[in-house]
Order: C-alpha cells, then sequence, then structure tokens
C-alpha cells in the first residue's frame, strides 16, 4: 500500500521545487543580462512572480521565496554586503501583500480583478522595500529612484507569469482550496 504524505511534507516539497525554480531563474536571468546586455541601467527578476505565486499558495511562506530572490541576485550579481540587505530586506516587505490575501480572500484575489493587482502590489512593495531599506542605510533620494526605474521590466514579466500561472489549474490557488477541490472531483 502506498503511503500518503502528510500535508507538512507536501508543503516542504512544494516550497523546495518553488525555491529552485526562483533559483535557477533567477541565475540564467542575471547570467543573461550579464552576457548579452552589460551595463545596460535595466534589470529583469522573476522574484515578485514566484513570490505571488508563493503567496497564493502558502501565504506568509512566500517570505522565504522573497527573501532567496534577494540572496540569489546579489549572490550571482556579485552584490555587496549592503546590497545583500537592501534586497532581502527590501524584498521581504513584500510579505505585507498577504494581509490583501487574508482580508478579501485568496479566493476573490486569484479569480476576480484583484488578481493581477495582487502581483502589482508584491512588485512595488519590494521595490518600496528596497528603497526604504537604502535610505536606512544612508543612500540618497536621487539614488532609491533607480530602484523603480531600472526594475520595470520586471513587472511586465510579472503580468505575463500570473496571467500564465491562473490559466494553469492548481497553480495560482491556495493548495488547501485546490486539494480540497481535486478530492471532491475524483469523489
Amino acid at each position: 500500500m502506498k503511503r500518503q504524505r502528510t500535508w507538512k511534507e507536501y508543503r516542504a516539497i512544494d516550497l523546495a521545487m518553488m525555491g529552485l525554480a526562483l533559483a535557477v531563474f533567477e541565475f540564467l536571468i542575471v547570467r543573461a543580462a550579464n552576457w548579452w546586455f552589460p551595463g545596460q541601467p535595466f534589470t529583469v527578476s522573476l522574484a515578485a512572480a514566484i513570490a505571488s505565486i508563493v503567496y497564493m499558495r502558502w501565504g506568509f511562506w512566500g517570505a522565504i521565496h522573497a527573501v532567496e530572490a534577494g540572496l540569489v541576485f546579489c549572490f550571482f550579481s556579485g552584490a555587496t554586503p549592503r546590497q545583500y540587505v537592501i534586497y532581502c530586506v527590501g524584498n521581504l516587505f513584500s510579505v505585507l501583500a498577504v494581509l490583501l490575501l487574508r482580508r478579501v480572500g485568496k479566493e476573490r484575489v486569484r479569480t476576480g480583478p484583484l488578481s493581477l493587482i495582487f502581483p502589482l502590489l508584491v512588485q512595488v512593495l519590494m521595490q518600496a522595500g528596497r528603497a526604504l531599506t537604502a535610505l536606512a542605510l544612508g543612500s540618497g533620494p536621487a539614488s532609491v529612484a533607480g530602484f523603480f526605474t531600472t526594475d520595470s521590466l520586471s513587472l511586465l514579466f510579472t503580468f505575463v507569469i500570473i496571467w500564465i500561472a491562473r490559466k494553469l489549474d492548481g497553480v495560482y490557488e491556495d493548495q488547501k482550496h485546490y486539494l480540497l477541490r481535486v478530492h471532491a472531483e475524483k469523489e
């Protein structure tokens, strides 16, 4: 008889797979940008897209992936310790978006007009968090504006990824809801 996975095992496997995907994609993006577009002021990151999906699936657990995105981006970009703090702490501000999910409900956000507003909120919170962290560490207001302007392409990628994820069964959905729905469909 095949043993069923526990809820915690399922969550751990899912979070690990999302973390691995995030690390691989961020690595590829940073390497490609450094190879094909060195010196360009624009960056692309999947941090907000992956974090939005994990927040939708698991709630506050997505904070792990927000910090991981900052770590991976900084590591492969050759960042300074100060930049590690800015990106990791800054990305962590996106966890505030989970409060919207809790207040409105994940299903209403997922299926309603907020479905693309939510990842926008995650992206803006990450950018604002980086800017506020940089300000707290002594950066000037002029340099802080760069956190919003250089990462503008990431918003487009985030919208496209979330739009696709919404179409795939169970990807952009609370996992408890998803598993209960699948179980009910089987019976």
